[in-house]
């Protein structure tokens, strides 16, 4: 038995009645006892690991860092440490410091699958889409069946145009998870970018069914059947579209693709104090901002490789039989 025996005792016992406080959610005695500990023992891993949990969970970012940073220290493969400490500088804004801490984590273990997922997300927030497809393309040399890894790549993909590569991570997305449906409404998106209509259909009609994408999927339902000339089915579309999201039709509205049937279609109807009835989405930013890129995209990239005279053209030859036909009738 060495010198220091009774010293480590009372530092477990002590650490034990901090977990009895913390149960009996004691915390102000906690957080006094765990200050002691780690003042007299700094070597105590428990004492700094709880003190970080608390500080972190009363909303002391700062302190829960310098915590986890102790944590780290005694014990460099506490891989977990490293992660919180990047999530709490991120909640801080610092965003750099973030960016390296996760970059040693992973450096240190490349398999941990939530650190590639966070660092690739600040990645993308600096437009930095190179760096963070190297990431997820290194993760998924573990984690192949990862949704989030195949989805978040597709997104990467995305916003470096390589639609192609995109197309490929999206559909192993939607393979690995049915139940999950922006990635095959990203795949609607991006067949309708390359003008492939019913393959961009058959996927938003996947999607008629997710609260999330509901809407977005009747908008672009509505834009194919209008594409295809099929202006009756199109108005159907828009409207139950405009009723799940009032905001599309003033959208619409500003579409040239929709002109033929804008003054066809119900205008969104008012709530008591006069403000259109907007459900509520559950996308997060990010499906957001890469929905909206996509939108854009197929407006602005080949205008889908012309399909739009197409589908003005057969507007216009649906318009012109229609008043044939009632001229024949007036003729009778």
């Amino acid at each position: 038995i060495t010198a220091t025996s009774p010293f480590i005792i009372k530092v477990i016992i002590n650490i034990n009645i901090v977990r009895i406080c913390l149960l009996f959610d004691n915390t102000k005695q906690a957080k006094k006892m765990l200050i002691e500990i780690v003042t007299k023992n700094p070597e105590s891993y428990n004492g700094h690991k709880i003190l970080a949990m608390l500080y972190e969970k009363e909303g002391g970012q700062r302190k829960a860092v310098d915590e986890y940073a102790q944590v780290i220290s005694i014990n460099p493969k506490e891989y977990d440490a490293y992660f919180k400490v990047a999530t709490l500088l991120t909640d801080l804004d610092k965003k750099d410091e973030a960016i390296d801490t996760l970059t040693n984590l992973l450096n240190k273990k490349p398999d941990y699958p939530e650190a590639t997922i966070a660092l690739g997300d600040l990645l993308i927030e600096k437009e930095d889409y190179k760096e963070a497809a190297n990431y997820y393309n290194e993760a998924l040399k573990y984690n192949p069946t990862s949704f989030e890894l195949n989805y978040n790549l597709g997104i990467v993909y995305t916003m470096l145009n390589d639609f192609q590569n995109a197309k490929i991570c999206y559909e192993k997305a939607a393979q690995i998870n049915s139940a999950l449906y922006h990635a095959r409404y990203s795949l609607g998106q991006i067949n309708l970018l390359y003008g492939d209509l019913e393959e961009a259909e058959k996927y938003f009609m996947e999607c008629i069914d997710a609260e999330e994408v509901e809407s977005g999927a009747y908008y672009y339902l509505a834009r194919i059947a209008m594409i295809k000339g099929e202006t009756e089915k199109a108005k159907n579309y828009a409207n139950i579209a405009i009723e799940e999201n009032p905001t599309l039709y003033d959208k619409m509205a500003d579409e040239n693709i929709f002109m033929p049937i804008i003054d066809e279609v119900n205008k969104p109807r008012l709530s008591v104090d006069g403000k259109k009835k907007t459900k509520k989405r559950t996308l997060s930013k990010k499906e957001m901002f890469i929905d909206l890129y996509l939108d854009n995209t197929c407006k602005i990239v080949g205008k889908l490789n012309n399909n739009d005279i197409e589908m003005m053209e057969n507007v216009k030859k649906t318009k012109q039989q229609t008043i044939n036909l009632d001229n024949e009738i007036e003729k009778e």
